[in-house]
């Protein structure tokens, strides 16, 4: 089933009655309902949005990813639930006892189909996807050489020209991307966390400030799909501006369509199967994640 997701740009107050979220704007009398079963991802962009404790625990208790956005409308945080599987314990403990060579295997099949689905991308846009090709073939385990980076550098000189770098604070369309990555990582974790998976220990991503490594290791596959949208925006107007325009297509990655061993499907169910099979991954050493590529 696709779950909803909601985007709050405007003050409104936000309250739980009979499993239904309520929203009710702050300019009128009026109040509209949605089941609450129904949300995946819940963007709380305005400041000035009011949320009662009860919804709050409802919507975690739903595994609904709640994002909050700075003063910048950028998003800043995640509300994350305790307890979103009944076998959690037990997943934790696969997840904890991997071995390095499992975890590098892991990478291995992580780095070679994100290098795949930027070199389809590529090739969707008509340009030179064939350049990716040397990179996906020589991945070792645990990308030991980092073909990532080097395949990053070939992949957004095609994507931008010669002189895009991408840098979270570097020139447009990059503003697009962060907004576009952090999304699709809140969508990541809520996945992680449905299949009994901690987000807070990564396979390769490390870093004492980071709350989502294992998001940003699982993540890395799905970026090429964010990338399309930007480009998509950023080939009908170079100037980039992060508006509300954008924000909605960019959110649209959610339920784009995928190609999941051999059946299109949307991009947030594909999500659920890549956790589920990550999990399988680490119980037994030997199964491989299943990722999407291009419908």
């Amino acid at each position: 089933m696709i779950k909803q997701t909601l985007f709050f740009s405007s003050p409104v107050s936000l309250s739980v009655r009979y499993g239904q979220l309520v929203i009710h704007f702050d300019d009128s009398e009026d109040e509209i309902t949605r089941p609450i079963e129904d949300i995946g991802v819940v963007m709380v962009e305005n400041q000035m949005t009011r949320l009662t404790i009860p919804l709050l625990n409802t919507l975690a208790d739903n595994n609904v990813a709640v994002v909050f956005c700075d003063g910048k409308c950028m998003p800043s945080s995640m509300l994350m639930p305790l307890e979103s599987n009944t076998v959690q314990q037990e997943v934790l403990h696969f997840q904890m006892e991997a071995t390095l060579p499992t975890k590098k295997r892991i990478w291995k099949d992580i780095v070679e189909y994100k290098i795949r689905n930027q070199a389809t991308l590529l090739d969707i846009l008509k340009l030179d996807g064939s350049v990716l090709k040397p990179y996906w073939n020589n991945v070792l385990s645990g990308d030991s050489d980092n073909r990532e980076g080097a395949a990053a550098r070939a992949y957004w000189r095609q994507m931008f020209g010669g002189q895009f770098v991408r840098d979270r604070e570097g020139r447009e369309p990059n503003n697009l991307l962060n907004y576009g990555y952090a999304i699709l990582r809140a969508a990541v974790a809520r996945a992680l966390l449905g299949s009994g998976l901690f987000p807070s220990f990564g396979l390769f991503h490390r870093n004492r400030y980071n709350a989502f490594p294992l998001a940003d290791d699982v993540m890395e596959p799905y970026r090429p799909f964010v990338d399309c949208i930007v480009n998509e925006i950023f080939e009908s107007s170079p100037k980039a501006q992060l508006d509300k325009n954008a924000k909605m297509m960019i959110i649209r990655v959610l339920t784009s369509d995928v190609m999941m061993n051999g059946q299109t499907r949307p991009l947030q169910v594909a999500l659920s199967a890549t956790t589920a099979s990550l999990v399988r991954a680490l119980k037994d050493k030997k199964e491989n994640i299943v990722y999407p590529t291009f419908a």
